[in-house]
């Protein structure tokens, strides 16, 4: 493969999946996700571009989880600049985080994962069964929409935020009517971690290596080492000292993998192992409330999981609105110098790596760009196989109908698509 489809892997899962599995002899013999996304070049856009330019680009790479390129970008150009920002403007940025993890977590634990545990084909037909329930993940969804428009300037590719803080600040009055919204999200979200504790989960528990932000003070969204439960314990700029992507042929994603060790796993599940002490202790208890521990290693109970993050999203949303205070300015000056820098942040779905390189113009000459769900593939084909191999036994459409659930335990890009996920087995 030439350099250039080493770029046109950006985007990399937006888009159709497919699944093949070769069994010989009654044994799985090849496991083969397939993601193809068409070229869309981002990290090629970005090359040319005023530094500043970066947060408004990346945001419209996806349009469920902006905020996490948005505050991955604007954090590795901070970095490169020796920008801190603080206080009432870093709240703010948690505070559209929460926003997004509410909406993107609402949506994908109402409308794309638990007609799987409840044996619906979508949302729809559950719908008839459970009208409140979903009434209630869309409130929910919209709430965090809210949210993100309130600071961000709009629902979905949000235009408000910029390298040093935003273009503009809300004053308290702005926020003030969010409260009663998040207190009614907060009640909704302790049901939902009620309601997903009593599905029915296969007993897995594969050893994964989960990697995630961890910060001394906090449940991470924007700062922090990234570590590991397996030792890993790494400053965001070391990044690539420690991961690499390997192109694999039969996909437009590539894999990523620890340096000598392999697969790994990002997302609600990885921040929730890695940083469990760091939740309130009333999220804490509804979490343990449901079934889990301070550890979790069933990847179908991740449902729980982003669930428990929900609830954290509007404690740490109610929490914010209620100390915050109008910064004096919306933003710190950011003058151009030449540099590389390097930026983490974690998007609903996990750690989203971001590096720049931008001239004493502060030209951006060249961009990486390394989503979750390209982190995680190599990990989904390996839990796919394990559910293959452990359910030869099912029918056709059962073992379909459970691999396409254990796609969609790590909600990645293609949940849309993978509900109609095509399923090809080859019997010799």
């Amino acid at each position: 493969m030439s350099k250039t489809i080493k770029v046109d892997y950006l985007a990399r899962v937006e888009g159709e999946g497919a699944l093949y599995i070769r069994i010989k002899d009654d044994r799985v013999t090849q496991v083969q996700l397939k993601i193809f996304e068409p070229p869309r070049f981002f990290e090629a856009f970005l090359q040319g571009r005023k530094f500043t330019e970066a947060p408004d680009i990346t945001a419209r790479i996806c349009g469920i989880c902006p905020v996490a390129y948005q505050m991955s970008s604007v954090h590795a150009m901070e970095q490169l600049l020796g920008l801190k920002v603080e206080g009432p403007l870093r709240e703010l940025r948690r505070l559209i985080y929460c926003g997004e993890w509410i909406e993107s977590h609402g949506l994908h634990v109402y409308m794309l994962h638990a007609p799987d545990f409840l044996g619906y084909a979508d949302a729809l037909q559950m719908a008839r069964d459970y009208p409140e329930v979903v009434k209630r993940g869309l409130k929910l969804k919209q709430i965090g929409n809210e949210l993100v428009a309130l600071v961000g300037g709009r629902e979905v590719h949000p235009i408000n935020v910029r390298v040093g803080g935003f273009y503009s600040v809300p004053r308290k009055k702005d926020l003030v009517p969010m409260v009663e919204k998040l207190k009614w999200a907060r009640d909704a979200a302790l049901e939902t971690v009620r309601w997903v504790g009593t599905f029915d989960f296969p007993p897995v528990e594969p050893e994964y290596e989960f990697v995630s932000l961890r910060h001394p003070q906090e449940y991470p969204f924007n700062e922090g080492r990234l570590v590991s439960n397996k030792g890993l314990d790494i400053a965001v700029d070391d990044f690539e000292n420690h991961f690499e992507e390997e192109h694999v042929p039969y996909t437009t994603a590539l894999h990523s993998v620890i340096k000598a060790r392999g697969a790994y796993y990002v997302g609600p599940m990885a921040r929730y192992n890695n940083n469990f002490d760091l939740l309130p202790s009333g999220v804490q208890a509804a979490a343990q409330e449901a079934g889990l521990t301070s550890f979790c290693r069933n990847p179908f109970q991740s449902i729980i999981v982003r669930s428990v993050e929900i609830l954290y999203a509007c404690e740490e949303s109610l929490r914010i609105i209620d100390q915050y205070e109008q910064p004096d300015r919306p933003y710190l000056e950011a003058e151009p110098r030449a540099g590389v820098g390097h930026g983490i942040s974690e998007a609903p779905r996990g750690s989203l790596y971001h590096r720049y390189r931008i001239d004493d113009q502060g030209v951006i000459q060249e961009a990486k760009i390394v989503p979750p769900t390209s982190q995680n593939q190599k990990t989904v084909e390996s839990d796919l196989y394990q559910v293959a191999v452990q359910n030869l036994h099912l029918p056709e459409d059962q073992l379909t109908w459970l691999c396409e659930q254990a796609i969609r335990n790590y909600d990645p890009c293609i949940s849309c698509s993978v509900h109609f996920l095509k399923l090809h087995l080859e019997r010799h």
